[in-house]
């Protein structure tokens, strides 16, 4: 921000120093119409013959919206789940390099580890499953999980605003990072916090995952 307003207020500075030094000294010789156009009208004129429709095609940016996928999920494919189980997960850290202050005092030596899960709570719960499988938003829709604002819906598949439309909540992608965390390896997956570390559960909600072409 600092960065943008510096050279703004240094043109205003400019600007303002030169028109307190401008000084009305007459008229001399002979005085002539400008000859060519207002600038601003000219722009105004050049501005309407844009065709905004020929630069942004309306049909083909809902298009890329409807059917957005995050570059890292392409080569994601997690199966169905084909059976229930229950797994946990222990989030404790180990730091790989030393944590310092301001003043370059190691606070927090390498190899230091901890729980966030000590020092946080998570009220709510995350449920991660495929958006294409008619099977799977079919179950997501008569669960306890569908009315609860507190649980966080993310998919790895499908259209996030179809299903945000569909669902009337919000509907998110999942990524990469928190499937390595929590160690997803099926859909559906309900993660939870239970006490000091993570409950992974995962639902299996139909025999053969119907997946929409």
């Amino acid at each position: 921000m600092i960065k943008f307003l510096l050279p703004v207020l240094v043109l205003i500075c400019v600007t303002f120093s030169v028109t307190c030094m401008a000084k009305d000294l007459g008229v001399f010789g002979a005085v002539y119409d400008i000859a060519e156009k207002d600038a601003l009208k000219e722009i105004e004129e050049k501005a309407k013959e844009v065709d905004v429709n020929r630069i942004i095609n309306r049909g083909d940016l809902a298009r890329k919206v409807k059917n957005y996928t995050p570059g890292d999920l392409k080569d994601v494919k997690l199966p169905p789940a084909r059976k229930e189980r229950t797994f946990f997960v222990d989030m404790t850290y180990t730091l790989d390099r030393d944590i310092a202050d301001e003043r370059g005092n190691v606070i927090y030596p390498k190899g230091y580890t901890f729980n966030p899960l000590h020092y946080v709570a998570y009220p709510g719960v995350i449920v991660i499953l495929d958006g294409k499988s008619q099977g799977q938003v079919a179950w997501f829709r008569g669960s306890e999980y569908s009315k609860d604002m507190k649980t966080k819906l993310l998919i790895t598949d499908g259209s996030h605003a179809e299903l945000s439309n569909m669902l009337k909540r919000p509907v998110f992608f999942v990524n990469r990072a928190i499937i390595g965390v929590f160690q997803i390896k099926a859909v559906p997956s309900v993660v939870r916090q239970k006490e000091t570390i993570m409950e992974v559960r995962e639902i299996p909600v139909e025999k053969k995952s119907i997946r929409k072409p």
